[in-house]
């Protein structure tokens, strides 16, 4: 365990040094959550109430903490581990005494942690001073939102890895990767909330692990659901990340059968 904390840490300096782009990734995520917030705005102005449970104030509170998680959760996917399996720098990981998987989750933590302070932060500043925030009534909201933010960014780390290791038995992998952006930032809720959704789409969306990677934070960090909805939710993704886990590691396995079968 102090060798993945390590790594967490070493992760975590190495990209604090990218102070440019994380300006730059600042004031983009600025840019967009104002655009966003305007949208959601209007389409709130223009039905005159509220819209699936949300008043102008929480929806801006929505974007802001959603524009803030974006980082961090690495909504547009990843693809160290799929260029690695296509150069076959992966057989090199495979042969590590760590296991690969947790390797990259320790690498995962560090990176999330400076980009949630880093560029997750400053957007939400940006949100207190342009449209405010709804706090949640409830203290409890405050630890169990943090605590889901901690399983979303595990969420998304497993299903990204899912993702990156059919690279194992698919030659061009990009498309593959540009659908499952389209589809996870969509049915996360990232966009929109999913509760604007049609009621079948929003069906569908809550029977996939991607509402734990950020309606489910956002829900629970800002008091819009009650703590005891909140530990349904934290449940939900719990039962999400063991799912998830049991599949990557599987992939791995089977992964790795292949590259032996191959010589690799």
């Amino acid at each position: 365990m102090p060798a993945y904390g390590t790594l967490a840490a070493a992760t975590f300096r190495q990209y604090s040094t990218y102070r440019v782009a994380t300006a730059a990734g600042v004031f983009t995520n600025s840019v967009f959550g104002l655009i966003r917030v305007s949208i959601l705005l209007a389409a709130l102005d223009a039905s005159g109430q509220e819209i699936g449970g949300y008043t102008a104030l929480q929806a801006a509170t929505y974007v802001w903490l959603g524009q803030a998680l974006l980082a961090p959760i690495e909504a547009f996917g990843t693809r160290t581990i799929g260029e690695r399996v296509r150069t076959g720098e992966i057989a090199v990981d495979l042969l590590r005494p760590a296991p690969l998987l947790a390797v990259h989750l320790a690498q995962k933590v560090g990176r999330a942690g400076f980009l949630l302070l880093g560029r997750g932060l400053p957007p939400l500043l940006v949100g207190v001073l342009v449209t405010g925030l709804a706090l949640p009534e409830s203290p409890w909201s405050y630890p169990l939102g943090i605590l889901s933010v901690a399983l979303a960014i595990l969420v998304s780390f497993l299903a990204d890895a899912i993702v990156n290791l059919s690279a194992f038995w698919l030659v061009e992998m990009r498309g593959f990767q540009t659908l499952y952006m389209v589809v996870m930032n969509l049915l996360s809720g990232f966009l929109i909330p999913i509760t604007w959704f049609p009621s079948w789409l929003e069906s569908l969306a809550r029977i996939t692990p991607f509402p734990s990677m950020v309606q489910t934070p956002i829900d629970a960090l800002s008091g819009r659901i009650t703590p005891a909805e909140a530990l349904v939710g934290i449940g939900l993704q719990i039962l999400w990340a063991g799912i998830l886990a049991l599949v990557a590691q599987a992939m791995v396995r089977a992964g790795t059968r292949s590259l032996e079968v191959q010589g690799g």
